[in-house]
């Protein structure tokens, strides 16, 4: 038996178009025919196009020399409307998403709670942020309430899933442990749930940060505040320097938040 034979436990064969030439070139023939109808369909206006490269390399250069002072009071206000928006989204989104996570985990849950928390995840879960930030940029105007909303929405899909999938694969041994010494349900929750969760829930949390952070820029797009505003009106003024600017900071930004995440994740495990 060869290597790979030994490897999955049984005889490997070729698949039947390695072993017939002409269905391995039908295949390529049937690929390329579908490629070519593709792109015979996209109306490419090679003018735009053009233009478009042009653009695009005075973006690339202005990298080379961004501008953090002609806009540097619009940037400074629309930097921390998002770190605030990310920080408040997320400590409100954070502290609802553990009741919903308990609530989500079949294990401990009894069937009409779990059926009611797994709809909400599903329901936060179902609505990209961006179609969340525009209905709320609609209901409640242009401003950081519709982008704190939307990212306090969108954590709670996102934290609740996961932490509620991590308590139902978490060791029942322990758990059953402290419900046998007659412990009541929360302190069952706190002595034996709790210790086995919280490094995942510290993790995930941070993780959140992050990714609301970087969705406050682009919720400002809509109109739902932060720096993804100031970021579009520096596009649309074609300020490419301001724009590199403003990116380098996210970049930034981005790059501390994923080191000190790192560092606590140590810390905790």
């Amino acid at each position: 038996m060869s290597e790979l034979d030994n490897l999955v436990g049984k005889p490997w064969r070729k698949p039947a178009f390695i072993k017939r030439p002409w269905l391995r070139w039908a295949l390529l023939i049937g690929a390329l025919a579908y490629l070519v109808a593709a792109y015979m369909t996209i109306d490419v206006n090679w003018n735009r196009v053009y233009e478009g490269l042009e653009r695009g390399k005075k973006f690339v250069l202005a990298f080379t020399s961004p501008d953090f002072t002609t806009r540097s009071s619009d940037i400074y206000e629309g930097m921390l409307e998002s770190i605030i928006m990310t920080i408040a989204a997320s400590v409100v989104g954070i502290a609802i998403s553990i009741p919903i996570a308990l609530g989500a985990a079949r294990n401990i849950a009894p069937l009409p709670v779990y059926m009611v928390c797994r709809g909400i995840i599903a329901v936060s879960r179902a609505l990209q942020e961006i179609i969340v930030a525009i209905l709320l940029v609609a209901i409640f105007g242009f401003g950081p309430l519709a982008g704190f909303l939307t990212l306090s929405f969108a954590t709670i899909g996102f934290l609740s899933k996961l932490l509620a999938e991590d308590i139902e694969s978490m060791d029942r041994v322990q758990a059953e442990a402290i419900k046998a010494s007659g412990a009541r349900w929360t302190q069952w929750i706190n002595y034996g749930v709790q210790p086995q969760v919280m490094p995942r829930l510290i993790g995930l949390s941070i993780y959140r940060v992050d990714i609301n952070f970087r969705e406050s820029a682009i919720l400002g797009l809509v109109g739902a505040g932060g720096i993804g505003a100031t970021l579009n009106t520096a596009f649309d003024r074609y300020e490419y320097d301001t724009a590199a600017a403003i990116l380098l900071i996210i970049i930034g930004i981005v790059m501390a938040l994923e080191y000190l995440s790192g560092v606590i994740r140590a810390r905790v495990q």
